[in-house]
């Protein structure tokens, strides 16, 4: 029984082609960490990482016989790459073509109720106390209340209160408005 372990990378890339699954399976344990490594490193999806490690050694296998490989490293770092490219742009293809199914036609009468409402939110956002309204303006920007606590030098359970106190007031705002509209 051969030990493949001490096989270095050529030497199992030369017995690939002659089917040679137990050197297949070498390379496999040898590197499937650092395809994976490198795919969600890109794509912070482990489930599409996992797919693209797939792809990569099924791949590998199957050209096993048509492809000439100098450096097994480089070439499934390549694999990988592009790899990953392809699945970024099917991805953001996806995206915007269910967004454009999605993205509701406005007519004018729409877009007006839109633009009131958008008014009417922001004079409620700034009726808000100064701080209240400070710490909401921070999260609408995308600061998590642990960035927000340390900006304004308060206690994280603070920010949490006014953040809630500031949607209790738009929610109680915006109920009565809609109830004068319909």
């Amino acid at each position: 029984m051969k030990t493949y372990e001490i096989y270095s990378d050529k030497e199992l890339l030369h017995l690939l082609p002659a089917d040679d699954e137990k050197a297949f399976t070498e390379i496999y344990n040898r590197y499937w960490k650092v395809v994976f490594a490198m795919a969600f490193s890109r794509l912070r999806d482990a489930p599409l990482a996992e797919d693209i490690l797939h792809d990569v050694f099924a791949s590998l296998w199957a050209n096993r016989n048509k492809t000439e490989i100098d450096s097994l490293q480089n070439y499934l770092a390549s694999a990988t790459k592009y790899l990953v490219f392809a699945t970024i742009r099917k991805k953001a293809h996806r995206e915007r073509y269910y967004a454009a199914q999605l993205k509701p036609e406005l007519n004018i009468e729409d877009d007006f109720l839109y633009k009131q409402l958008y008014e009417f939110a922001s004079k409620e956002i700034e009726s808000l106390p100064e701080r209240c309204r400070l710490i909401f303006r921070y999260r609408e920007k995308g600061m998590t209340n642990s960035e927000i606590a340390l900006q304004m030098k308060i206690s994280i359970k603070t920010v949490e209160n006014q953040i809630n106190k500031a949607f209790h007031h738009l929610r109680f705002a915006m109920k009565k408005m809609l109830q004068v509209l319909f």
